[in-house]
């Protein structure tokens, strides 16, 4: 619990506020110079594990850190996600490969993974259920402006510095967050006798992993794939077993199988595969197909982040006039429309398309994830609120997971099954994406058998945005709850 006269709420938001920027971002301003950095370092086939591994250590261990700060504390939790995730931004910026880049941002995972659930805990833990709404929307700021400062940051860093400072630029952010934490973050910490399901959250892991392989190994290497998937169906059913018997399972199987939450995480986590595929894929269009700077590509992404922030604030204005499903039915509705707009790409196509439809999608994304959050907490008592919204972010980090690993295998396997010709040269995609004056005649050519891989993969991302809508449509209406107490009884 934390201590009300010694913990000086507005620096502690300060704190959180901090910290919750270096994860957001991560998103745009990776997705602004990964072009740039694949150039660099090659093995472009790898593209989306850069992404996809980030996201597997954040959604295998958010459940695990939500339970360790009820059992240590936010404080010290919070100080050490913060630690991991600093310790791998500075390994990011040295790395050397596109694999050691992979397993550094594995590294970055994990520390976000503590980094964003227990922040979210803490609001909780601070702010009365009337005040939240406030602060609220100090978080969906932070959202805000990270979706301008990316872009720009990424854009300016790439252009005028070298790409490792895209992960350096956290340190200082995160430095000044663990000082805050640590000098105005006051609890007494109620020990309770609780075990941690580390076996549950180590086969989920590699679950996940051998699933991610067994997708992006399917045409390079068909024998691979096969043992990943083998691997993955044995892990995923000691994971089910483990989850049954363990007295505190990192997944609790009854909680998940309520309608309300079933059906909102399920449309969560497919508008997760969804939006990723616009977050890893569409910078490398704009860039590589487009022929556009680093700064136009980052922006057409901002207008998607910038949308979540003011749709979710628009949902959260919504709800009592017109009830939370046709909410989430309306952002449902809308990540269709805006996939339709990437579907339509060609090389001649001004961004300016793209842009239009990367805002639709994110406001899209803010009715559908604000009403889904909402939906969930209302639907089952104040004692297990906790754990509902914890499932919810893990749904979604979970689809980014899949979402990143599938759209990835679907961009590989085109890259080297192109209609109607030959695989496209490696090399010649590398100098594509670092430096286009270097091929000459055969810069044509690969660009065009870019823009057929990328154009499969944004058909995908429309298929999924269909799934979406299919899945809300499932949701049953739940009525909006009068106001909880901040504290329990």
């Amino acid at each position: 619990m934390l201590n009300a006269s010694t913990t000086r709420r507005p620096l502690v938001l300060a704190a959180v506020m901090a910290a919750m920027f270096m994860i957001a971002i991560e998103a745009t301003i990776v997705s602004t110079a990964m072009p740039q950095i694949a150039g660099q370092l090659g093995d472009l086939h790898l593209y989306a594990w850069v992404f996809a591994s980030f996201l597997l250590t954040q959604t295998a261990t958010t459940v695990v850190f939500g339970k360790l700060s009820d059992l240590y504390g936010r404080r010290p939790v919070l100080l050490f996600g913060i630690a991991v995730f600093l310790v791998g931004s500075l390994l990011c910026g040295i790395a050397w490969s596109m694999p050691s880049l992979i397993l550094f941002r594995l590294v970055q995972g994990v520390g976000a993974g503590a980094i964003q659930p227990v922040s979210m805990t803490v609001v909780g833990d601070l702010y009365a259920a009337r005040e939240r709404g406030r602060v609220q929307g100090y978080l969906a700021s932070v959202w805000g402006v990270s979706s301008v400062a990316g872009p720009l940051a990424g854009g300016l860093i790439v252009g005028h510095l070298s790409w490792p400072w895209i992960f350096w630029i956290n340190l200082p952010v995160g430095v000044l967050a663990a000082v805050l934490f640590l000098l105005f973050l006051r609890e007494e910490v109620e020990r309770k006798p609780r075990r941690i399901d580390v076996i549950g959250a180590a086969l989920f892991t590699v679950a996940i992993a051998a699933l991610m392989i067994a997708l992006t190994e399917t045409s390079a290497a068909p024998a691979l794939a096969v043992a990943a998937g083998l691997t993955f169906l044995a892990a995923i059913a000691l994971f089910v077993l483990q989850e049954r018997r363990a007295a505190d399972p990192m997944l609790d199987f009854s909680l998940w199988g309520q309608r309300p939450i079933l059906t909102a995480n399920a449309a969560t986590l497919l508008s997760g595969m969804a939006i990723i595929g616009l977050t890893a894929f569409l910078p490398m269009y704009v860039q590589g197909v487009l022929r556009q700077s680093p700064l136009v590509a980052g922006f057409t992404l901002t207008l998607m982040v910038l949308g979540w922030p003011i749709g979710a604030t628009t949902a959260a204005r919504s709800f009592v006039r017109f009830g939370l499903r046709p909410v989430l039915l309306l952002g449902a509705a809308l990540l269709p429309i805006g996939a339709t707009a990437f579907v339509a790409l060609g090389p001649e196509t001004s961004p300016v398309v793209a842009a239009a439809g990367s805002i639709v999608m994110g406001l899209g994304m803010g009715f559908l994830s604000t009403a889904a959050i909402v939906i969930i907490q209302d639907s089952v008592a104040w004692g297990q609120r906790g754990a509902a919204t914890a499932s919810n972010i893990f749904a979604r980090n979970l689809g980014s997971t899949l979402g990143a690993t599938a759209l990835g295998a679907v961009l590989n396997y085109r890259l080297i099954h192109p209609d109607g010709g030959t695989g496209v040269d490696p090399d010649q995609l590398r100098r594509l994406l670092d430096d286009p004056a270097s091929l000459g005649a055969a810069g044509e050519a690969a660009r065009l058998s870019l823009q057929h891989a990328l154009h499969g993969t944004f058909w995908t991302v429309f298929a999924v945005a269909l799934l979406t809508l299919s899945a809300s449509l499932l949701v049953p209406r739940v009525a909006i709850a009068e106001a909880a107490p901040a504290v329990a009884e």
